[in-house]
């Protein structure tokens, strides 16, 4: 489309498609073939033709339309009449200022409000907010016994900012209730198209889907179902050198679980019309939410969180659904490196983010940029356990024998020249050299 647009603008303009007399004929014909409305004894006439003769004539062969009368007319309004048509007009523009007014606090009010406190329906009662929302999974996970009376339950849900009790004695339901516990998502405009999306193709490209589904209940109602349904669409295998019949996973379960909660917790719910996408290939597992990262990537492991939705962060960790403030990343990066497959990749586009886990690749079919990568980040989670990378380190992070240390060596030469990584002690010994992440 953009190429498309780009051409049309091109091919037109002058030097590539100079104006060429046919180009006039529309107008020549209109010209010629119109009546003269202007005359002597019309001067009010907005139409009238001059020979070439005339306008060569003229100084700079001006084309004076001076001639042109405005066609209004003068009315002799009475003093009285005067009056109230300037004081229906006030009124007008009172109640127009009044509305503007109206429009600009309340988009003001929005703009400092984070979506979570925005109200997703309004001047309910109590019996309407049990219907609505499925808020005995909130006391079951938090071990404590549902309260038996109406006022009892309310009580908890307006602590945590799930409802509020708006002034005419009615209540509200936010964004965050409706997120987490709606028995609906569809009854709630405002997060309707942020459900769960899990799909499943064949093979390693999106040509054919297997299986789909959308939960479309709230995330604390479905969040363990859709952990649990995607580690069943996965690929397994039976580990035989176990005692019973265990099947081994290609993905690790805490990182798919982090991924998941990550791209909840971190979306940008007031981009329209998409929502947390699970996608699951035959080699791959891609998880996608609308907006991107508020911190550098680069630093992504260590850090300070920053999130864009912070009470439903918070609810979220409450709920054990994720981990604790900050430790998300680490858990995905180290469950990868326990599993001996690539790191994870993080891909960032204009209004999404997408992060993918790779099930094992033997290090000699890795290319040298996806090696680089989890060597910075194998870098950065010894930094932050209080370590360094060691030649002997990142061959266990690749699960490499000690005859690879060679080409380990090469790797690590080629990070640092990339500058992703440091010497710890650059007067160090080469043989027993450890490296830092850059920042550190």
């Amino acid at each position: 489309m953009c190429g498309t647009m780009i051409t049309e603008r091109i091919s037109n303009t002058h030097w590539l498609n100079p104006i060429q007399r046919h180009h006039l004929d529309e107008f020549v014909e209109c010209y010629n073939n119109r009546v003269e409305t202007y005359s002597d004894g019309n001067p009010d006439g907005r139409w009238r033709k001059y020979s070439f003769d005339e306008l060569i004539s003229r100084d700079k062969t001006s084309l004076d339309i001076t001639w042109l009368r405005t066609g209004e007319e003068t009315v002799d309004y009475s003093l009285a009449e005067l009056m109230a048509m300037m004081e229906e007009k006030s009124a007008n523009i009172a109640e127009a200022m009044s509305k503007l007014k109206e429009i600009i606090d309340t988009w003001e009010k929005l703009r400092h409000k984070q979506f979570e406190d925005v109200y997703a329906v309004t001047d309910i009662q109590l019996q309407d907010v049990l219907r609505l929302l499925n808020c005995d999974i909130y006391f079951e996970i938090l071990k404590q016994s549902v309260p038996v009376d109406l006022e009892g339950y309310a009580h908890y849900l307006l602590e945590e900012g799930i409802i509020v009790k708006l002034d005419n004695g009615l209540y509200a339901i936010t964004n965050l209730g409706a997120i987490l516990f709606a028995r609906r998502l569809a009854d709630f405009p405002r997060v309707g198209r942020k459900a769960i999306r899990i799909v499943q193709y064949e093979g390693i490209n999106k040509l054919t889907i297997l299986k789909e589904d959308t939960l479309k209940e709230g995330y604390a109602i479905r969040f363990e179902n859709a952990v649990k349904f995607v580690n069943t669409l996965l690929p397994s295998k039976e580990d035989i050198t176990s005692v019973r019949r265990d099947t081994i996973s290609p993905f690790p379960i805490p990182a798919i679980r982090e991924a998941i909660a990550n791209s909840l917790i971190h979306q940008d719910f007031f981009i329209s019309g998409t929502g947390p996408v699970i996608e699951i290939f035959s080699n791959r597992i891609e998880v996608s939410n609308p907006g991107s990262p508020l911190i550098d990537i680069m630093r992504i492991v260590d850090n300070p969180p920053k999130s864009r939705n912070e009470k439903l962060a918070s609810l979220m960790r409450r709920l054990k659904m994720c981990e604790e403030l900050g430790r998300g990343w680490d858990r995905i990066v180290i469950s990868c490196e326990l599993q001996k497959i690539p790191a994870p990749r993080i891909q960032i586009y204009q209004e999404s983010t997408k992060v993918s886990l790779f099930s094992h690749i033997d290090f000699s079919n890795i290319s040298m940029d996806d090696k680089e990568w989890p060597t910075y980040l194998h870098a950065c989670i010894k930094f932050i356990e209080g370590e360094a990378l060691t030649n002997s380190s990142l061959r266990e992070r690749f699960g490499l024998k000690e005859t690879s240390s060679g080409s380990v060596s090469r790797l690590i030469k080629q990070v640092v020249n990339y500058k992703l990584i440091k010497p710890l002690d650059p007067d160090t010994a080469l043989r027993h050299m450890k490296y830092i992440s850059i920042w550190s």
